[in-house]
């Protein structure tokens, strides 16, 4: 755990890295690390993202939060469904299953906290090795692996 600050600049990660893609689609830039909270807290941002999301799944441990910075995105969270834009907000809490989408025309901007933090930070790590999105096989092992379930494909956005 940090006993400094960390401060972040607009545009960059935690870890200076250059952006990294998961599945090769979303960009990522981690803000604070589960290794600055000791496993508290994980929080990243995908920052103009192209239309489209990742597979409907769900959290053994984490809570999920959302906050849209840009865009429109589509979310459903168990039965209740949301179209939501800059300034919103919302927390898909743990084992309910939840998928999310950038719906608008436009490239959309997500900050996105897990709490706790387990091995997600992992887990995206992970996934900017692929180069593009998995087989449903391989997200599933994928997602397995970091304490997800996937139960369903990615959000239809037209």
């Amino acid at each position: 755990m940090n006993s400094k600050a960390v401060a972040v600049p607009a545009g960059k990660d935690r870890f200076d890295e250059n952006t990294q893609m998961v599945f090769g689609v979303f960009p990522l830039a981690t803000k604070v690390s589960s290794k600055d909270t000791d496993g508290a807290v994980y929080i990243f941002e995908h920052a103009e993202m192209p239309k489209g999301g990742p597979p409907r799944h769900y959290h053994h441990h984490q809570d999920e939060w959302f906050y849209i910075v840009k865009g429109e995105f589509a979310f459903e969270v168990g039965d209740e469904k949301y179209r939501m834009g800059p300034g919103d907000s919302l927390l898909a809490p743990r084992k309910i299953a939840h998928v999310w989408a950038n719906a608008g025309d436009t490239p959309g901007t997500l900050l996105i906290a897990l709490n706790p933090a387990g091995t997600f930070e992992a887990f995206m790590h992970e996934a900017t090795k692929l180069a593009s999105p998995p087989s449903p096989e391989a997200a599933q092992q994928l997602f397995s692996a970091h304490g997800m379930e996937v139960v369903g494909p990615p959000l239809f956005v037209d």
